[in-house]
């Protein structure tokens, strides 16, 4: 089964800090891209809306979000992690 991943931007971060740590956030998301373990992902299209990505499965959302920069950095204030049944695979 798949997953969802939704992060919920902090308030209280800049835009400036975000982009500080986008260059490491972005070489680490290029890996899981890479390995196939990433189906998509993307920002939402308001800024400060968060973001979101689908992933093979729980397990790869689950260490995406775990080492991802921006998290660890506290730039995310909220991740919710959904198992999702795609219809279309």
């Amino acid at each position: 089964m798949k997953a969802v991943i939704f992060y919920e931007h902090a308030t209280d971060k800049t835009m400036d800090e975000f982009m500080a740590v986008f260059p490491r956030h972005e070489e680490f998301e290029a890996e899981f891209i890479k390995s196939g373990r990433v189906l998509g992902t993307g920002a939402f299209g308001n800024p400060g809306e968060g973001a979101m990505a689908i992933f093979v499965d729980k397990e790869s959302a689950e260490a995406f979000v775990n080492g991802d920069p921006f998290v660890q950095e506290g730039l995310i204030a909220k991740v919710t992690i959904r198992e999702w049944n795609d219809e279309l695979a």
